[in-house]
């Protein structure tokens, strides 16, 4: 009998990334055949869940010749079920909000296109190594400022109509988190089922959080995943934010809480946001650019939230080595769990 199970056809690469490339644009663009030129195209470092590909673009327009630097990001083999789309309109109602983002141009959901979803960005220039910025000599007057510029951009973010993004519902799968007792009794349950070993800590913080979680709450459009890491800076400050692709439904705070995780501070642990600054100036900055109050009791519970998520996410790594996934990297976050034990009990004390 033959095997019926759908196949996926490879990503093309190289000189087929090229012309598909191309072909889209040109149809996209309202240009004939030919007035398309894909150049410099290079995989770049980076996107662990997707793809990044540097190109440069020239267009032959009737008004003239135009060129553009632009990032490829689609997902890898097997993804496709994700939507680039919706994390394009985030990056453009970003933009319109006053969110320093990288320009959207073109993309599509449609595998048959280039094996995957994906969309075309504008390439920016910037850094984005948190030991960089919290080492470098060059970065001093990004340290003095960026704190205060996070806090800033983060209520512009809360401010975002999520009505038109296509978002769904408060448990809309990626998407949608739901409240905080439902992310926490959905983390504890992965938590039972990859765990390999007992974890008394996180049985505490799990009964810690589940006591306090707020009320459910007017939604905001939340990040997601908004952190050092995520930010492209330069001498002067903050640049972009990039990696909206845990954007979801959610409590404002669970962003503020994110960027205080001990695990983003690369070592400066006197300074709780981001190794940046302290959790007081960064709710400051927040609530003067039209942030909504941030009492200190919800922050604690949402940085505590934060650690107990990147726990499972070290279990979950630590399994996946014991599984078989014989990886360096794998093994070495599986031994961070009992970092963000030990930053728990500190939390809950």
């Amino acid at each position: 009998m033959a095997d019926s199970t759908p196949r996926r056809s490879p990503l093309p690469e190289g000189d087929a990334l090229r012309e598909r490339l191309e072909g889209f644009i040109a149809a996209e663009a309202g240009l004939p055949a030919g007035s398309v030129a894909v150049s410099g195209l290079a995989r770049l470092a980076g996107g662990a869940s997707r793809e990044l590909w540097s190109l440069d673009l020239a267009l032959e327009r009737e008004s003239g010749p135009e060129q553009l630097e632009l990032v490829l990001r689609r997902d890898p083999p097997g993804r496709s079920e994700t939507d680039r789309g919706l994390e394009a309109r985030l990056l453009s109602a970003a933009g319109a909000a006053g969110v320093p983002v990288p320009a959207v141009h073109w993309g599509s959901n449609d595998p048959a296109v280039l094996g995957s979803p994906f969309f075309l960005m504008e390439r920016l220039a910037g850094e984005t190594l948190p030991r960089r910025l919290l080492r470098d000599a060059e970065y001093g007057k990004a340290r003095e400022v960026m704190v205060g510029e996070l806090g800033a951009v983060l209520a512009r973010i809360h401010a975002i109509d999520p009505e038109p993004l296509g978002l769904g519902g408060v448990d809309a799968g990626q998407y949608g988190s739901g409240s905080a007792r439902a992310q926490i009794e959905r983390m504890t349950a992965a938590l039972r089922h990859l765990a390999v070993e007992p974890h008394p800590v996180l049985d505490l913080a799990e009964r810690w959080l589940l006591a306090r979680a707020p009320a459910p709450r007017a939604l905001h459009l939340v990040h997601g995943d908004y952190r050092i890491g995520n930010v492209m800076f330069g001498p002067e400050g903050t640049r972009a934010v990039l990696d909206w692709e845990l954007a979801h439904l959610g409590d404002p705070v669970e962003d503020l809480g994110w960027i205080c995780v001990r695990a983003w501070r690369f070592g400066e642990d006197a300074l709780p946001a981001g190794g940046l600054g302290t959790r007081e100036e960064l709710v400051a900055a927040y609530e003067a650019a039209g942030g909504t109050p941030v009492a200190p009791d919800a922050l604690r519970f949402w940085e505590a939230f934060g650690n107990f998520k990147l726990a499972l996410v070290f279990v979950s790594q630590a399994r996946a080595f014991l599984d078989g996934s014989r990886s360096v990297e794998l093994a070495s976050l599986g031994r961070r769990i009992a970092e963000a034990e030990l930053e728990l009990l500190e939390l809950i004390d």
